[in-house]
């Protein structure tokens, strides 16, 4: 539709059409995993919110989120943005080995968010069988300074590439653990409560898609959590299975689940607009 504001991102974009891929739901997981290794990241959310209650609602916020950024106008992705910033401004958090209260907003524990979701996205992604060349992963590194500032970051302190998001991980790694926070994580994952006739069904498909992620993690954060994982090549054969699967349910009836930011997007920019990953050979 010509004329119609296509947003941050704009379909030509890497994000664009990735984010229309079904296995950004388990990526999403593995960055829950990932991020819960940082102590003081993790107690500003375990402290502010009732994780346990309320952990599908985060999933879904964040999704949500995604979504309007990747997909919405320009307007939506600046609304969503503020939100973020002015929720996260009024959050606090106490060590409580020293009694230090802190801001949720610092710049450290927004870029360790920020990154555990990208490196998740991109690595689950990959592995499942997303063509994406390394040209095209570091342009897609570089696109999300955008969404880095619309947290509150400064997006030149933001990874551009894999080589800059790989030193940061180097540069973090001493500042993770698996404290009691992220514990609680790992138990919910595996755990989450369910009605008990639907506990079946938990163990069957929400335990696989979790450990899923979870065999997805870098080999420190298996250290960190104490708890096996299936052998690199494994995972990566599973990652590549579920990918496959996934994949098989067509676009239009996946996209059809609320809050429907493709196919609003679609309406707005015409069918041209629709997401798909032989566009990126283009």
């Amino acid at each position: 539709m010509t004329g119609a504001d296509p947003g941050l991102f704009t379909p030509d974009s890497v994000t664009w059409q990735m984010h229309g891929d079904p296995m950004m739901w388990i990526a999403g997981i593995r960055a829950l995993y990932l991020q819960a290794l940082h102590p003081r990241a993790v107690r500003g959310v375990m402290q502010n919110s009732d994780f346990r209650r309320d952990a599908w609602g985060r999933l879904m916020r964040t999704a949500n989120f995604v979504g309007t950024t990747t997909y919405g106008t320009t307007e939506a992705a600046e609304r969503a943005g503020a939100r973020v910033r002015k929720i996260h401004r009024m959050l606090t958090a106490t060590d409580p080995d020293t009694g230090e209260r802190y801001g949720v907003d610092e710049p450290d524990l927004l870029l360790w968010v920020h990154c555990a979701e990208i490196d998740s996205y991109l690595h689950v992604l990959r592995g499942s069988g997303f063509r994406l060349t390394d040209t095209e992963a570091d342009r897609y590194i570089g696109e999300h300074r955008q969404s880095a500032r619309l947290v509150g970051l400064d997006p030149g302190a933001v990874p551009a590439d894999r080589a800059e998001l790989a030193a940061y991980f180097e540069k973090v790694r001493p500042d993770l653990a698996a404290g009691p926070e992220a514990r609680e994580v790992d138990d919910f994952l595996l755990h989450p409560p369910t009605h008990p006739l639907l506990v079946p069904v938990r163990e069957v498909l929400w335990r696989r898609v979790a450990q899923l992620a979870y065999a997805s993690l870098p080999p420190y954060a298996h250290e960190l959590y104490g708890r096996p994982a299936p052998a690199p090549a494994t995972a990566a054969r599973q990652l590549r299975l579920t990918g496959l699967l996934l994949r098989r349910v067509p676009a239009r009836l996946r996209w059809q689940l609320p809050p429907k930011h493709i196919l609003r997007a679609m309406a707005r920019l015409g069918p041209g607009a629709r997401p798909a990953p032989y566009k990126l050979g283009r």
